[in-house]
């Protein structure tokens, strides 16, 4: 499948979007931004690759004229893009950094020019390093900081917004961070991992409370999700990839839409529950204007004693995998978007926030021919049809990612974008993929 024709039969209004975020393409070292914990994790040997991090990134913060120019000339009608919290506020409160408010009164006035939808996200995983020596998001005043930063954003900068999300991705904010520990800050303990699994919704709540005193109505949250296969029909099994699934998918979709935590997630976490989280569940479950589904992969779950907390751990499967590791099943994101809809989020709109490949891409005579890479959007645009043409109300849908960037604990080692980057120059170079769905957006 070398073309992505199936995007002219969805509706005249359905979005179709690219994505990025502040840290992984701005460059932190221009403009007077303070650092965040992913600075000071980097510095950790090990943890990231070649204790690389986001100073330079792709320069977006200089480029991104060029950036916008890149979006808007493949047709896209939308951007989905984060504030940086340690550019806007360098110690993380205080002094607002004017170089700041610039910067991204430019970048929404480009887009809104170029006649994008810019779809903002208040944090997508670049905590001001301050509150990182501080506990970080298990210390609860880290979420009255959050509410604050909320506040300068919603002045600033809420009239030329169509959309904003308060926080991306919390399972990974709080499990894959706190617990596994493979991203910043790195910490791989129970405790920290079940706090921050609260008090990440307890920042989502209270910077919506900011929102709505700002009368701004079109916020929402973004959740990572993945669809959980148990490795086997035993019993352990189907336990071990049910608890797993709590974990990783309802533990979120139970308190944002029902005001409450999955039991058997719930029953393991008790002793390391904030005190009286009881109180905040029914501020964690105030109604949004629409949900982001995140997808990349599935899970298989098998039982492991070797792990005497969870008792499982994850194992690979047999299927074609991305540069990354993971596993190709866009069937997973038909079933889990259905499951949302149905059991939980109702009649609230969806946007499928992020969807992508990371890929070995090389150029060769100016061309990059990423193939595998259009085969994957069109296998999940297909699933995405399939949803909507059975009343699902998914209404957008968003490429990860415009540009090659700074991918987290890998570095610029894989690379995820429908723009190549050679890191050493800057220069952009749209890949096949790019120009498919340019073709396609065209033709619609």
């Amino acid at each position: 499948m070398n073309d992505l024709k199936i995007i002219e039969t969805f509706p005249s209004d359905f979005v179709f979007g690219v994505a990025t975020s502040s840290y992984q393409i701005e460059g932190n070292s221009y403009g007077g931004s303070g650092t965040c914990h992913w600075d000071d994790f980097a510095k950790t040997p090990g943890s990231v690759i070649n204790k690389e991090n986001g100073s330079i990134a792709c320069a977006h913060y200089l480029k991104y004229k060029e950036d916008i120019a890149l979006i808007a000339d493949a047709v896209f009608s939308a951007y989905r893009f984060s504030f940086s919290w340690p550019r806007i506020l360098p110690d993380g409160k205080g002094s607002i950094n004017s170089k700041a408010i610039s910067f991204y009164d430019n970048l929404l006035d480009e887009m809104l020019q170029k006649g994008l939808k810019p779809f903002g996200t208040l944090y997508h995983w670049d905590l001001p390093s301050i509150f990182g020596k501080n506990g970080g998001w298990k210390n609860r005043d880290t979420t009255k900081w959050f509410a604050d930063y909320t506040d300068i954003v919603m002045r600033k900068f809420s009239d030329r917004l169509y959309s904003l999300a308060t926080i991306n991705e919390p399972w990974c904010v709080a499990w894959l961070s706190h617990y596994l520990g493979e991203h910043a800050p790195g910490e791989k303990n129970a405790a920290s991992g079940v706090q921050t699994m609260h008090m990440i919704l307890v920042a989502h709540a209270e910077a919506l409370q900011v929102i709505r005193a700002n009368n701004f109505n079109n916020a929402g949250i973004v959740l990572n999700k993945q669809f959980v296969s148990p490795h086997d029909e035993t019993e352990n099994s189907l336990l071990s990839a049910a608890l797993s699934d709590e974990i990783h998918n309802l533990w979120f979709d139970e308190a944002i839409f029902k005001g409450r935590y999955p039991n058997q997630t719930l029953e393991l976490f008790e002793p390391f529950m904030p005190q009286n989280y009881e109180k905040d569940l029914q501020l964690i479950s105030q109604p949004i204007d629409w949900v982001g589904v995140n997808y990349y992969t599935r899970s298989i779950i098998k039982p492991d004693k070797a792990n005497p907390f969870l008792g499982f751990s994850s194992t690979k499967g047999n299927l074609p995998t991305t540069d990354m590791g993971w596993e190709i099943y866009p069937q997973g994101l038909e079933y889990i978007v259905k499951r949302l809809h149905e059991s939980y989020s109702k009649e609230v709109p969806i946007f499928i926030t992020e969807n992508g490949m990371a890929n070995q891409d090389f150029i060769e005579d100016g061309i990059i021919n990423d193939f595998s890479r259009i085969k994957y959007y069109y296998e999940h645009l297909k699933k995405v049809k399939n949803l909507v043409e059975n009343d699902v109300p998914v209404k957008g849908y968003f490429a990860w990612s415009l540009l090659d960037n700074f991918e987290w604990a890998f570095g610029y080692k894989k690379r995820f974008g429908l723009v190549h980057v050679d890191f050493n120059t800057l220069k952009r170079t749209p890949k096949n993929s790019y120009y498919a769905f340019q073709k396609a957006l065209n033709a619609r």
